[in-house]
């Protein structure tokens, strides 16, 4: 049995939809007060009227832009504000604009970077001194598998600053490890999403064919492990990573899925 994280306090950038949404659901329903931070007010609204629905924790919004380090502070701020503190960051704002590496100009790899890396980064920092007053701060970034395990054309600086966070994770972790805070990443695969329906039946079905599950994974399955990590009996790991991708990531080849 894990410890309960009921009153916990938790912030989840990036919570307005998919992934972090989903991280966000797993968390109140588990009894934790989640600060859910985006962009978008309207969506961040939404949101959190869906989320509050039979919730056994509560479910604040800020509406702030993690790519601005001034933000980052208003985002801590606020989960202090409401909750009195922060135990666990979810740091899973992110963008992934496509473009080809022929095409790419200096403020397309900009805005993937000030988002992905910078945002995760300043976030940490802005929550640091509330993490380490906890006694058992959390910190757990959405990586991804492109970048730091895979390559997708049109997304070279996405993958790019996907690897950089397990980079930036690594001596964070270091760093962090006397203030009682951890600092881990879920490393996502193909994940069904709010977007996917645009893409069309013939791309989903192609994305599943290339899973070991046949299946393509839902946000709650990334929120289950951000779960984990966050707990207290998950308190002696920090600096890693693990991957939630339906073994999408072990097949040499399309053919080693034939047959099976």
């Amino acid at each position: 049995m894990f410890t309960p994280l009921t009153g916990r306090s938790v912030v989840v950038t990036g919570g307005s939809k998919g992934i972090g949404k989903g991280i966000a659901r797993v968390f109140v329903s588990a009894g934790a007060n989640v600060l859910l931070a985006a962009r978008d007010e309207a969506a961040l609204a939404a949101a959190a009227k869906d989320l509050s629905e039979g919730a056994a924790g509560r479910i604040e919004t800020v509406a702030a832009d993690v790519s601005v380090v001034a933000d980052c502070r208003r985002i801590a701020d606020s989960a202090v504000e409401h909750f009195g503190g922060i135990d666990v960051l979810c740091a899973n704002a992110g963008v992934f604009p496509e473009k080809p590496l022929a095409e790419m100009t200096e403020q397309d790899v900009d805005v993937v970077f000030d988002c992905n890396v910078k945002g995760t980064i300043f976030m940490v920092q802005a929550c640091l001194p509330a993490l380490e007053a906890s006694g058992h701060g959390r910190v757990v970034i959405t990586s991804s598998i492109t970048g730091p395990i895979t390559g997708y054309p049109g997304w070279s600086h996405y993958g790019a600053s996907k690897a950089a966070q397990l980079g930036f994770l690594r001596t964070a972790a270091i760093e962090l490890a006397p203030r009682r805070i951890t600092v881990n990443a879920v490393l996502p695969g193909n994940i069904a999403t709010e977007g996917l329906a645009d893409m069309g039946a013939d791309y989903r079905r192609g994305m599943e064919a290339s899973i070991p599950q046949r299946r393509l994974g839902e946000v709650e399955d990334i929120g289950y492990a951000a779960l984990f990590f966050a707990t207290d009996e998950a308190g002696y790991i920090t600096g890693q990573s693990i991957v939630v991708d339906g073994g999408q990531v072990l097949p040499e080849s399309p053919a080693a899925l034939e047959g099976i």
